[in-house]
């Protein structure tokens, strides 16, 4: 196991870098931004090690668990290393040859565009990404279900047998070699899912802190001129912060939970956004650049969502939150919602699931 010890060390010292360049990179006046995504980050790396020590210690995941997870976790550090360093080499050929210092024409054309752009063509450019997404993974688990229920007459590896999040942490942390009982009960689908968006938040991170370095260099650098203004590209664009809010999401939350949460925080955030802009006369007291119009789209698509993915209980308990995250984010609590709506409704879950024991209620199952 000397060659997983290697990969453990190597996945370590590069959540430490990313951490460190995450806070060194961050625009300093949004304090609560840099916080939470720190913090995010942090919680999500921290319990990866936890996990990943444990195993360590139960011999019969030695043949191939840790192998995939270490891989899982690892190779997408070296991949996205890999891009970073032959798209700088590629472009330091590109200025050697052309004697072009920079690509300033190709940069200024599309700020120029962008510009030029209505707000409510950007807000759509920004938030249907994260719609389709959202459908994307849907359409598997939809897919996954009706697939194994027909092979093996059970949902086995799509539902979680126990989704009391928090407890099952604590279990692996108490009861001496419980890590492999908890392990295989979460299920394929949930390890497809956070699998996707930590590679996802990689990806991402590495394109804004190539941007803020700028020696440096990624294929999608050039998304910052078309999605962000002047005055966002100080911080991180928020899609950055929409990736580590849903990683979060997805380690927290089983399944079921996560797709509500990724439902509410691009379905319901762009029905609040765009009714916002078209209809939104009556604007909120403390944020004039929100209206009730808007929340009110907001809280039906998410009471909408919720009530069929998790029941009406946690229905009614996520579209409060959701109001509340929605009315107070940007003004008078300067933080993103991409942020906020996630990694709150995550902990709200985890809080209520483990204190007071509400279980959720899929309606949706019985569809398929």
């Amino acid at each position: 196991m000397v060659e997983f010890f290697y990969w453990f060390i190597l996945i370590s010292i590069s959540y430490f870098l990313v951490l460190f360049s995450y806070m060194h990179f961050s625009y300093k006046k949004e304090v609560f931004n840099n916080f939470f995504g720190f913090g995010a980050l942090f919680l999500t790396f921290v319990i990866i090690i936890i996990i990943e020590i444990l195993m360590f210690q139960d011999v019969t995941l030695y043949s191939d668990t840790i192998l995939i997870f270490s891989l899982a976790l690892g190779l997408p550090l070296l991949i996205i290393s890999a891009i970073v360093f032959i798209s700088t080499g590629i472009l330091f050929l590109f200025k050697l040859v052309f004697k072009n210092k920079d690509l300033s024409k190709f940069k200024n054309l599309l700020e120029e565009k962008t510009s030029k752009r209505s707000k409510l063509r950007g807000d759509t450019y920004r938030k249907i990404p994260h719609v389709l997404i959202f459908i994307g993974l849907f359409v598997v688990w939809y897919l996954g279900v009706d697939f194994v229920r027909n092979l093996s007459g059970s949902i086995s590896g799509m539902i979680p047998d126990d989704n009391n999040m928090f407890s099952l942490f604590l279990q692996i942390l108490i009861e001496p070699n419980s890590i492999s009982e908890v392990l295989f009960s979460l299920g394929w689908f949930y390890y497809l899912i956070f699998f996707f968006f930590y590679g996802f938040c990689l990806i991402v991170l590495a394109n804004e802190l190539t941007r803020k370095v700028r020696f440096f260099a990624f294929p999608f650098n050039f998304l910052s001129n078309i999605l962000l203004s002047e005055e966002e590209k100080k911080g991180y664009g928020t899609y950055l912060y929409f990736a580590i809010g849903q990683m979060v999401a997805a380690l927290l939350t089983p399944p079921m939970v996560f797709l509500t949460i990724l439902g509410i925080s691009s379905i319901a955030d762009l029905a609040t956004s765009q009714i916002g802009i078209r209809f939104g006369k009556n604007k909120i007291g403390w944020n004039k650049e929100k209206s009730w119009e808007g929340s009110i789209a907001g809280i039906i698509a998410c009471f909408i969502i919720c009530f069929f993915f998790v029941g009406i209980l946690w229905a009614v308990i996520f579209t409060f939150a959701f109001l509340l995250f929605d009315i107070f984010t940007n003004k008078p609590i300067d933080i993103s919602d991409n942020l906020l709506i996630p990694i709150g409704s995550s902990l709200i879950y985890l809080f209520i699931r483990f204190f007071f024991n509400f279980d959720y209620y899929t309606i949706i199952l019985n569809w398929i």
